[in-house]
């Protein structure tokens, strides 16, 4: 797919003949917006011609509108802080199968491992921003129209939860977001925000090697004040084998997995000013890592409401509310030297729900000196979850554990207040303030042994708070550059599964540690961006963050009793700075070209009691990134796009003793109509078959290998417009 660069003020290479911006489509209705971190509501639509990705007329940059950068909505090219959006029509052209794969294709963004979720289970899937830090506990926050998607026990993320068809774009700001977000939003936010509601009937249906189908369908319609959208999905795949072929054993096989997902969402204009949401879902899956006793499933179920009422004199506000109830099950396996044999040594349940609230008033417009828009809101969240674990160990004395209970609950809620000033034309700046507090309680460890014997501990409540603080600035002296600076503070306090629950990835055992406290992170960025010529634009942006008491995986001196040999630890402090560059261009209405690359110098700074680690790498945070894609867009023929991405070498350790080697990979998507609204597309990821390591935790694992998938779409209804009445849409 072409790298989706729509960075600050330009969202795509413009169009050289009308200035407008190809291939992304303007909704037909209101935009989801979060008002909070459990609901959403409809804006205002662009006042843009609609257009299917199809090459027609689209709306001009400037009115195209992202709501994640200051939660409430702006113009792209006015907004402080960097912000990143992968359009509909890029997604409709991605050869990506799963959403983690998809915004992967951002050098700024990343998972844990390069293994994507068609292999990999969820906690080795935390989402991290500018290589800040990566584990599988996402230092990121991911939402779904302001319904955070992070898993309430573990943090990580549940991306095949996460259904395409139905969304409108993906916006991404890799920058400090706790001041509006709080704890979770440590190194950004990643915002799927889904299409408006109106007629439309679309469908995916495709097959490919290594036994992969797929199939999607949305429908949705409305009835003058009410709209209803109805959307599932499902995959299956046989994977591939992970391991390489002069580490396999036996044991080893493919990586099979499967699952379906459905979500219902009802709005209802129930005035002219008031706006109520709905909706729900469900999402199960099943994953093979390989062996009989690899394996992992997932049981999730969720709803979001939301009311938004805009009032004539004090503004707008937004009240919503969210839950969802989940089960995560996983086998763990021990393993002889040869991988000819293996046994169960370990069977673990996590129960976990979560429910929360907010509240966000946006005041009317004031003009003081400029132009002021004020916002402040309030939200809260309870988590709670256990780790239920069986134990099966090689050897069995009296003293043996063979069970062990860990459970928690954490109660956290911030308060935020945001002045959006207008001096003028040329200059905005943004303040941002945020108070969090949090507590875990109710923690406990149960452990059971062999002679009936069981030891019980309760670990006592603890409490914590954090300011965060925003400033931001955005310049634009001539109309064709635009510079952007902001300071931030932000933080991420451990989560239940860091507190209370151990795991194994290979052979490596790691302990949970309940006396975490929260990572600290003070950064700053600054770029330019200028607009040239027949859609030619450049961009330069650099960071530099400090991340303090990050919480990490620390190889143990000595292991301990039960022959874990890491632990995990609020390790002194870490230095991350780099640059990101950028370009786009479109020399002809059928051609688009992007570039992008990503440094980053991840580097531990202290490490009290770890001496070994000062100068050290974080792991799994490769220095060099960069994609560049080309795109052949003419509807009456064929759109064609070609992609290559590079991802540079990494560690998989601390230590960084074991080492992953970069890797080149092309992937290709090529779609033609057929008749009607049915089209034909082929999709390829890794053309040429390329072998990279993805990790090296006890054993080498690999990154997928070649994969390939043809299939048919109908898209009916991308075109239809309907009134603001029709739409039930609040206008500001």
């Amino acid at each position: 797919m072409p790298l989706p660069h729509e960075a600050g003020a330009t969202a795509r290479a413009q169009d050289p003949d009308t200035g407008a911006a190809p291939h992304e489509p303007a909704p037909p209705g209101g935009t989801q917006v979060p008002d909070s971190d459990g609901a959403s509501a409809l804006v205002e639509p662009e006042p843009a011609t609609v257009a299917a990705p199809s090459g027609e007329p689209e709306p001009p940059r400037e009115t195209r509108t992202v709501v994640t950068a200051t939660r409430l909505p702006r113009p792209l090219r006015d907004v402080p802080a960097t912000t990143v959006v992968i359009p509909r029509a890029e997604m409709e052209r991605s050869p990506t199968l799963t959403q983690d794969a998809l915004v992967r294709t951002l050098p700024s963004a990343a998972t844990f491992r390069r293994t994507p979720s068609l292999v990999a289970d969820p906690t080795a899937q935390g989402l991290n921003l500018r290589g800040l830090a990566p584990s599988g506990v996402a230092r990121g926050l991911v939402l779904l129209d302001g319904l955070p998607v992070n898993d309430p026990y573990g943090g990580w993320v549940f991306w095949r939860a996460l259904p395409r068809l139905g969304l409108d774009r993906i916006e991404v700001v890799p920058t400090g977001g706790s001041a509006l977000y709080g704890s979770a939003a440590l190194g950004g936010v990643v915002q799927l925000i889904s299409q408006p509601i109106g007629p439309v009937i679309d469908a995916d249906l495709s097959v490919g090697n290594l036994g992969t189908g797929f199939v999607a369908a949305r429908i949705a319609d409305r009835w003058k004040r009410v709209g209803v959208s109805l959307e599932a999905e499902g995959l299956t795949s046989n994977g591939y084998r992970i391991v390489p072929e002069g580490q396999r054993g036996t044991i080893d096989g493919d990586t099979p997995s499967k699952h379906v997902t459905a979500q219902a969402r009802v709005e209802v204009k129930a005035t002219d000013d008031l706006f109520l949401s709905a909706r729900g879902g469900y999402f199960r899956e099943t994953q093979n890592g390989g062996t009989r006793y690899t394996v992992a499933s997932v049981d999730l179920a969720w709803f979001a409401g939301s009311a938004r009422l805009r009032t004539e004199d004090t503004g707008t506000f937004e009240l919503g509310l969210y839950g969802r109830t989940q089960h995560f099950a996983q086998d763990r396996a021990r393993v002889t030297p040869d991988r000819n044999f293996e046994a169960r040594s370990a069977l673990q349940d996590v129960p976990a729900n979560d429910q929360g609230g907010s509240l966000v008033w946006t005041g009317p417009e004031l003009t003081l000196g400029g132009r002021h828009v004020l916002a402040a809101g309030v939200d809260a969240r309870r988590s709670a979850g256990s780790a239920e674990e069986l134990l099966f160990p090689s050897t069995v004395t009296a003293t043996t554990l063979y069970a062990r209970t860990t459970r928690g609950t954490q109660l956290s809620g911030g308060v935020f207040v945001q002045d959006l000033y207008t001096v003028s034309s040329a200059l905005e700046l943004a303040g941002t303030l945020r108070w969090d507090a949090w507590r875990n309680l109710d923690g406990s460890l149960l452990e059971s042994r062999a002679n009936g014997t069981a030891t019980a501990t309760d670990f006592e409540p603890r409490t914590a708070g954090q300011l965060s603080p925003r400033l931001a600035a955005r310049l634009r002296p001539v109309d064709w550059l635009t510079v952007r600076a902001s300071v931030y503070r932000a933080f991420r306090a451990p989560t239940l599964n860091e507190l209370y629950r151990p795991f194994q990835v290979g052979t490596v055992l790691t302990a949970a540690n309940p006396d975490l406290g929260a990572e600290r992170l003070w950064g700053t960025e600054a770029g330019v961006e200028a607009v040239g010529p027949r859609g030619l634009t450049g961009r330069v942006t650099g960071f530099w963050n400090v991340l303090d008491a990050p919480v990490t995986n620390v190889t143990l001196a000595t292991p301990l009793p039960d022959g874990t040999t890491r632990q995990r630890q609020n390790l002194g402090q870490a230095r991350v700075r780099g640059v990101e560059l950028g370009t786009d261009w479109r020399p002809a209405r059928q051609w688009t070209l992007l570039a992008a690359y990503t440094f980053v110098d991840p580097v531990v700074t202290e490490a009290p009691g770890q001496p070994d680690l000062v100068g050290r790498q974080l792991p799994q945070d490769p220095r060099h990134r960069g994609s560049l894609s080309v795109t052949f867009d003419e509807p009456s023929l064929l759109t064609a796009t070609a992609q290559l991405r590079v991802v540079g070498p990494q560690y998989e350790d601390d230590l960084n003793t074991r080492g992953m080697g970069g890797a080149a990979i092309v992937d290709l998507f090529v779609s033609r109509h057929l008749f009607w609204k049915v089209a034909a597309f082929a999709a390829v990821e890794n053309l040429f078959d390329r072998t990279y390591l993805a990790g090296r935790a006890g054993v080498d694992t690999l990154a997928p290998p070649f994969q390939a998938r043809v299939g048919l779409r109908l898209r009916d209804g991308l075109n239809e417009r309907f009134s603001e009445a029709e739409r039930g849409v609040p206008v500001h």
